[in-house]
């Protein structure tokens, strides 16, 4: 595997391994980031009184709760794993089986109820069998994001930089990010049912399925550190290296990424934790209309459509790896913050959509171009470790304060009223998280002059 890194072009093993394992990683995370928030909106709470658990803005406030738990755990578990598989020189051990578990745990949440809940704590009282359920949902996102973070966000995303070149990056993140498109496809396609099956059966298949990813990736999956022996030292003072002084000024490009990368994505998670409850409720989108006027005409339409995002995904990646990200960085940033923008104005889902376009296409640019650039400034050597200073800023800080500040806007700013199944008047969140995303895009700006000025790109004679 090591010997395909050293050429230009990702090797077919090293395609469909990519494409599985990110596909079936995007899945799961779609899964926590999307709709265990749901499942806490539309089921957990859905029928308790605005008295009891302070309306819809104390659903918020868990959500709120279990975003920055789940980014903590992330996290720490990401530094312990990553250095864990630098020591130990395999990766397939931690992506294969840490994806059967990761499987197992999603589905759990198939089995999480008020009901299971009471009988299994022994509580009666409604207040009681609320708290205690949504504590139970936050320790097993807990939990799951532990398994997810051992074998996706250390192992995975390690194996990927051993197997890629400052060559094929920009490609190779591409397709990488493609994955979140195509996970959202499918796990909205299956959340549409599930006011036919359930959120018990919804959890449950898609555990599977993540759970058959790692079974198949036992045959399909190669080391990428094959031959080399295991490494010594003191493990724990690994865990603290790219904390050091000197390793940050050695490694300036790499921390001016990650800084980039923070703030890109603490505007992200302003609006992101909540969109599909505001998409649901305040925009009146209904997964189970939707599917249900959908024609072959229409299919073929959005097939089509798939297609050339796809294509021009791609295309951008390869762009990217030609010219260099300093040509497209600083646009990148604008069309992100100019659709968010333009996404606080829609009030309407046919308006929001097109004004959301924009911000898409940005997010899609800055997360190819810094993910491709934090792979090209990581040592070598120690990539496993590196992935916990990763997680940091792209994960622990972001999903922190992000959440806090969305937060904050839906609680003062606006939230829209709505009536829900069981006849209760109660709020969600507003566009204006929206438009405080766009106002915190808007520092993106000077760390991202500072890393084009210091050069966002790796020459030849840098690696």
């Amino acid at each position: 595997m090591a010997k395909n890194a050293a050429n230009n072009k990702l090797g077919g093993r090293i395609l469909f391994n990519m494409i599985l394992f990110g596909f079936m990683g995007q899945v799961a995370w779609n899964v926590e980031n999307m709709f265990f928030n749901t499942f806490l909106f539309n089921s957990v709470y859905a029928d308790a009184s605005q008295t009891a658990v302070d309306g819809a803005l104390g659903v918020v406030s868990a959500i709120n709760i279990m975003v920055a738990a789940s980014a903590a755990t992330a996290v720490i578990t990401t530094f312990i794993m990553g250095a864990l598989s630098d020591r130990l020189r395999r990766r397939k051990l931690f992506i294969s089986i840490g994806y059967m578990i990761w499987g197992l745990t999603v589905g759990v949440f198939g089995v999480i109820t008020k009901d299971n809940t009471a009988a299994l704590f022994r509580l009666s009282d409604p207040v009681k069998i609320l708290a205690a359920t949504v504590t139970v949902v936050i320790v097993m996102d807990c939990v799951m994001t532990f398994m997810g973070s051992t074998a996706n966000d250390s192992a995975f995303n390690a194996w990927v930089t051993d197997v890629t070149t400052i060559h094929n990056r920009g490609t190779a993140e591409s397709i990488l990010s493609i994955m979140p498109i195509g996970a959202t496809v499918i796990v909205m396609a299956l959340a549409g049912m599930i006011g036919q099956i359930g959120y018990s059966m919804f959890f449950l298949g898609l555990g599977a399925m993540v759970l058959l990813c790692g079974a198949v990736g036992l045959f399909t999956l190669k080391d990428s550190l094959d031959g080399e022996r295991v490494r010594s030292g003191n493990y724990f003072a690994e865990l603290i290296y790219g904390f050091r002084p000197r390793v940050v000024k050695e490694n300036s490009r790499l921390y001016h990424t990650l800084v980039s990368a923070a703030v890109f994505n603490i505007a992200v998670q302003v609006f992101f934790p909540y969109i599909f409850i505001y998409l649901q409720h305040g925009l009146g989108l209904d997964l189970n209309e939707l599917l249900a006027s959908l024609t072959p005409v229409k299919i073929v339409i959005a097939l089509a459509a798939v297609i050339v995002v796809v294509a021009a995904i791609v295309s951008i990646g390869k762009l990217v790896d030609k010219y260099g990200k300093k040509n497209f960085i600083i646009v990148s940033v604008v069309l992100f913050m100019a659709g968010l923008f333009a996404a606080f104005f829609a009030d309407s889902l046919l308006k929001f959509i097109v004004c959301i376009v924009p911000a898409l296409i940005g997010y899609g640019m800055l997360m190819i171009m810094f993910n491709a650039a934090i792979r090209d400034f990581t040592p070598g050597d120690k990539v496993g470790l590196f992935q916990g200073v990763r997680m940091i800023f792209i994960v622990l800080l972001p999903m922190v304060i992000g959440p806090t500040i969305g937060n904050f806007t839906i609680r003062y700013f606006e939230t829209v009223p709505y009536t829900n199944d069981y006849g209760i008047v109660t709020e969600c969140p507003g566009r204006s998280m929206f438009l405080a995303a766009a106002v915190v895009s808007l520092l993106i700006l000077a760390p991202v002059l500072i890393l084009r000025k210091k050069g966002i790109d790796v020459k030849e004679n840098e690696k």
